[in-house]
């Protein structure tokens, strides 16, 4: 969502510059409220950074799963927990074809994400990533 991405964070950060800015000029009458005001643009971004990572680590535990039960149901095993969160992730792209194989290939070379990506001849679109 290119509004949540792109407009909050641009909108946090021209409250940070402020409220910055605002604490750095304020008489000692209102300091004390320009410090909270910092406060709270610093508890809402931090509130939006965990938004998004929380989501995410929600999202590559699903995927994790997911992954896990297609590659038992194309080869009657469960993926190696070897294979770390991310290279499944990366895996998910894979066609059903050639998922095991890959599999095997990132597991025995150690493949990095970007390594899996270029390896994947025939994508699977994945239009539900938060």
């Amino acid at each position: 969502m290119p509004s949540y991405h792109g407009y909050v964070l641009l909108l946090l950060l021209a409250l940070i510059v402020g409220a910055t800015r605002n604490v750095i000029i304020a008489d000692k009458a209102n300091l004390y409220n320009e410090s909270l005001i910092l406060l709270t643009v610093i508890v809402l971004s931090f509130t939006y950074y965990f938004t998004r990572m929380f989501a995410l680590k929600a999202q590559d535990r699903a995927i994790r799963a997911e992954e896990n039960l297609r590659h038992y149901v194309l080869t009657g095993k469960l993926l190696d927990p070897k294979l770390r969160v991310q290279q499944i992730v990366a895996l998910r792209f894979a066609s059903d074809e050639e998922f095991p194989r890959l599999v095997q290939r990132a597991l025995d070379e150690k493949l990095s994400v970007k390594d899996i990506k270029q390896a994947i001849r025939n994508w699977r679109a994945d239009y539900y990533r938060v």
